[in-house]
């Protein structure tokens, strides 16, 4: 029998949850570990739209990267936004993992998968930051337009420059980083968000910024972790789905 502990294991093998910051809220966030596994969903955040696929799909345990509860909850109460999720999936017996910045950090997770998939070679880094080497060298326009072809995003390029071929990035809200990128010599750095006055201090420094969002930045990841656990499922016959909602994660429950 596969069950939630099982496949909390299988995640803590590959993204050890101690490795998480001390204000994060990865782990086991909601239900039995000694549940039996029908099948699992795969998002970047849990909505009702997510769970609603899940229960779609027979899957009674969903995987995120963003956790809930990142701050303290001091009622579980239905006029709640985080509560009525948490009711939903007590009463549907869904149980929810969330992997974050265990993920991002580790070999093989969030940001070294992001960084294959626009394309970097000679990868190193450490932490929340990855490094490595373009193709080809590319302006600021032709770099912009290729990671938005790689990532199927609008991607905002800040500053010019010639001949990029070293790019640093971290995924997500990773803004706070381009000053590590700098110093590891990057001409250009990614995020998911970059902060106007970082972006403003970069250029003068030399160094171009790109920001592509939040979710398209960590999206490859996610389906990464998936294709993971279905190839350690398969001898047990448990289907792991990715989530087709997040695109809409804003849209009003109910709502196309």
């Amino acid at each position: 029998m596969l069950t939630v502990q099982n496949v909390y294991d299988m995640i803590n093998a590959r993204a050890p949850f101690e490795i998480q910051d001390t204000y994060d809220n990865a782990g086991l966030l909601l239900g039995d570990p000694a549940a039996e596994v029908r099948g699992i969903h795969v998002a970047m955040d849990v909505n009702q739209r997510v769970i609603d696929e899940a229960e779609a799909a027979g899957a009674n345990l969903i995987v995120t990267h963003h956790p809930i509860m990142f701050s303290a909850i001091k009622q579980v109460v239905a006029t709640q936004y985080e509560s009525r999720l948490m009711m939903r999936m007590i009463r549907g017996g869904i149980s929810l993992i969330a992997a974050h910045t265990n993920l991002d950090q580790a070999p093989g997770g969030i940001n070294d998968v992001l960084a294959r998939c626009i394309g970097l070679t000679d990868i190193s880094g450490e932490a929340y930051i990855r490094i490595g080497t373009l193709p080809r060298p590319m302006t600021t326009q032709e770099l912009a337009d290729h990671i938005s072809q790689a990532l199927n995003t609008v991607v905002r390029p800040m500053g010019l420059r010639e001949n990029i071929t070293r790019v640093a990035l971290t995924s997500g809200g990773g803004s706070d980083s381009w000053k590590d990128a700098l110093a590891l010599g990057a001409h250009a750095f990614l995020s998911g968000e970059i902060k106007h006055h970082h972006a403003l201090e970069a250029a003068d420094s030399g160094m171009v910024c790109l920001e592509a969002g939040h979710h398209a930045t960590e999206e490859p990841g996610i389906f990464a972790l998936a294709d993971a656990l279905q190839n350690e499922l398969n001898a047990v016959q448990c289907n792991v789905h990715v989530s087709k909602s997040q695109a809409g994660a804003y849209a009003l429950p109910g709502r196309p």
